[in-house]
């Protein structure tokens, strides 16, 4: 067989699965279940309610290393701002989904977007590891105290 036909026969598959699944069948595919979407909202506003619990002094030295080097993106309480970065009080950082060493690897290496539609996240340049460990007991201890852990 010609493999000029080949192609042509599995492209026109692929248009047909497409357009059969978006316009007869009424219903696109799923969305990835482990993609958030947020509703378009005020820009910097932000996207969860954080309650902040007493801090053990581990995690009040990571709120201030949080709040040098993370809020500006994560915003306040680690609660995300629209438009820019999510919340990181969410179930999707909880330990069993997202490590604390996936907390490591995203600031020293950065992170492709893969859950929210942000963007990538850059590598964030001059925080330690003891600092990451100071900042990852302070989401914690917000997740911990937010009902996500």
């Amino acid at each position: 067989m010609n493999p000029k036909y080949i192609v042509v026969g599995v492209f026109s598959l692929g248009i047909f699965v497409v357009v059969y699944e978006n316009v007869w069948t009424g219903s696109p595919r799923e969305p990835n279940p482990h993609s958030v979407q947020v509703a378009p909202g005020e820009a910097g506003a932000a996207l969860a309610t954080v309650a902040v619990p007493g801090l053990s002094p581990k995690a009040e030295a990571g709120r201030i290393a949080f709040e040098a080097n993370c809020a500006t993106c994560h915003g306040v309480n680690a609660a995300g701002q629209d438009g820019t970065a999510p919340p990181l009080v969410h179930r999707i950082y909880e330990p069993n989904h997202h490590g604390d060493a996936a907390f490591q690897l995203a600031v020293k290496n950065g992170v492709r977007a893969h859950h929210w539609h942000f963007g990538n996240m850059p590598p964030v340049p001059g925080v330690s590891e003891q600092d990451v460990d100071k900042i990852i007991a302070y989401v914690r201890a917000l997740q911990k105290a937010n009902g996500i852990f």
